[in-house]
């Protein structure tokens, strides 16, 4: 079966400055899991081989979830633990 990871994390920076939180986490994922990012509406998905995601960004809550393939399945401890440490660092 798939892995799925789903963090929500609340905040008060307002919508506009997650979003431009939401974008630097991205850039970091994207670098980290070799993937694509867009953004539609406020919601910023990420893609690539075996692993999809998503970033929805509200008002004052911050949504990822991250879908992994079989083969990257085993690896979604560290995938979860990796976005915990991105969201403490650009939440803050």
């Amino acid at each position: 079966a798939m892995a799925t990871v789903d963090i929500t994390r609340e905040h008060n920076l307002g919508k506009e400055e997650a979003r431009v939180r939401a974008q630097k986490l991205a850039d970091k994922l994207a670098q980290k899991l070799d993937a694509k990012c867009s953004w539609e509406g406020d919601d910023l998905n990420f893609k690539r081989s075996g692993a999809d995601g998503c970033i929805e960004v509200r008002e004052d809550t911050i949504r990822v979830t991250v879908k992994l393939g079989l083969m990257l399945t085993p690896m979604a401890g560290m995938v979860k633990g990796e976005i915990d440490k991105a969201l403490d660092k650009y939440l803050a």
